[in-house]
């Protein structure tokens, strides 16, 4: 999967010249918190909701409020911008994009195409393929392991519920608590608790949880 496939688009993009009262009302409106700023086609920087809001005036100013009027106008979107943006291209994978942005502590990314903003990916988008992956609207037999980390235990248990009927929906795998331990969450459709356990009680160190979800 890759950013290109779960990308918001066609981009919401403002100029460096537009006032920030301006941009505060267009984010509101289009409901986005952040934006690519772009001239000549050109990607100059990006702007969030918070930093615009930052550049309002402090509710304690002795400013009156057509001094505060008047001075907030003349702010635009390039003086409240940050400047060093880190992009994506269509092309990266979703994963890749999830990991700057997590190690960058920033909440979207906008997407190039040959140089030119065609998107943004967002947490929000991340958060819908978190869904997807975890099969989080689909009801089934959820299922959550502890498994030896070791090549063939994987294929063990996808095979041992697969002879019992089962139908995998969705399927993850995380670091064990322990060296040499993998956390193994899945869902399966055709196969109730009981015959989950029994199928891979020989397969697992510990069943951490199984409910129907």
């Amino acid at each position: 999967m890759f950013v290109g496939e779960r990308m918001s688009h066609p981009v919401i993009t403002v100029s460096p010249e537009t006032p920030i009262n301006d941009a505060l009302a267009m984010f509101k409106k289009e409901h986005i918190r952040r934006a690519p700023v772009v001239k000549d086609g050109k990607l100059l920087g990006i702007v969030s909701e918070r930093d615009l809001l930052n550049a309002s005036p402090s509710p304690v100013t002795t400013l009156s409020i057509w001094e505060m009027n008047y001075l907030i106008s003349k702010v635009t979107v390039k003086q409240v911008m940050t400047k060093k943006v880190k992009t994506v291209d269509v092309d990266t994978p979703i994963e890749e994009a999830a990991r700057i942005m997590a190690d960058s502590k920033i909440g979207g990314l906008p997407v190039v195409r040959d140089g030119a903003v065609v998107g943004m990916i967002t947490e929000t988008d991340l958060f819908k393929v978190f869904l997807e992956l975890m099969g989080a609207r689909e009801k089934a037999t959820r299922v959550t392991i502890l498994i030896e980390d070791k090549p063939g235990q994987l294929a063990k248990v996808t095979k041992a519920i697969a002879d019992a009927g089962g139908n995998f929906i969705s399927f993850g795998q995380f670091t064990g608590p322990e060296l040499g331990t993998r956390v193994v969450t899945f869902k399966v459709a055709g196969m109730k608790k009981e015959a989950v356990n029994k199928a891979l009680q020989d397969l697992v160190k510990k069943f951490w949880d199984i409910r129907q979800s």
